[in-house]
């Protein structure tokens, strides 16, 4: 092979590669399952920066999407996407566990309780590297994986492959709600919102029958909200506790 050649090869691999990065990152579509309408968002966490934010530099909670961005653009970094991450009390501090870049804001909360925290068995969304787990909260308890960023809440929608034994196929109770489901290799992370308002069990089914990935986890109801520029969509409303998100450069 001539020398033109192999440096034309070369520009090739590398065009190829630069793709597979591009398509790696975050998608987000709208979808339909059972004649309801849901939001998803893939996340691949090998290739993709997911991440958990509560508190801003100045010690204030971030609370809304565009405070959030506006603090990494001064970083030189943009929000692709983002989601309320989980369950918070009045002062918008964490209900459960919660670990932001290593540290460990909130301890685990093992026992039922009131609300749909307590309805046990609940769970924590844990990113380590290379992956990303929705982990049923004692088994998270005793094994401690070594997350880089947790949250806890609850109920779990999904657990190895089976809906929450609470969840009722007749229920009543419709809200908008959101939650994260994880596959068994971690690999992917998809996140959903609830377009119209469903049941426990409508919600459970999409991570378990559409999507297919045999964990995953309510993080919240009345306050779920999207940040999706992708569907120019940036959903807006009451102040939030802990954001889950993907970051990226700014301009790419």
């Amino acid at each position: 092979m001539t020398s033109k050649a192999k440096t034309a090869l070369a520009a090739f691999a590398l065009c190829v590669t630069a793709g597979s990065a591009t398509m790696a990152e975050v998608t987000c579509s709208e979808r339909s399952f059972d004649g309801l309408a849901y939001t998803a968002c893939e996340v691949d966490p090998r290739v993709d920066d997911l991440r958990l934010f509560l508190d801003a530099p100045s010690g204030e909670k971030y609370g809304q999407f565009s405070t959030l961005d506006g603090a990494l653009a001064k970083d030189g970094e943009t929000l692709v996407f983002a989601m309320n991450g989980g369950m918070y009390h009045d002062d918008r501090a964490p209900v459960g566990h919660f670990i932001e870049n290593g540290q460990e804001i909130m301890r685990v909360i093992p026992n039922a309780g009131p609300g749909n925290f307590g309805l046990l068995p609940n769970g924590v969304f844990c990113i380590r590297d290379n992956r990303a787990d929705v982990i049923e909260t004692l088994a998270y308890d005793a094994a401690r994986p070594e997350c880089r960023y947790a949250t806890q809440s609850g109920p779990m929608l999904v657990i190895d492959g089976d809906l929450h034994p609470r969840f009722l196929k007749d229920s009543t109770s419709r809200y908008i709600r959101n939650g994260v489901g994880t596959s068994k290799d971690g690999k992917r992370a998809v996140f959903v919102i609830s377009d119209q308002a469903v049941t426990f069990h409508e919600f459970g089914r999409i991570f378990r029958d559409d999507l297919d990935l045999p964990n995953a986890l309510f993080l919240d109801g009345s306050v779920s909200r999207l940040h999706a520029p992708q569907l120019n969509r940036s959903d807006f409303g009451r102040w939030l506790g802990p954001i889950v998100g993907v970051v990226a450069p700014l301009g790419r």
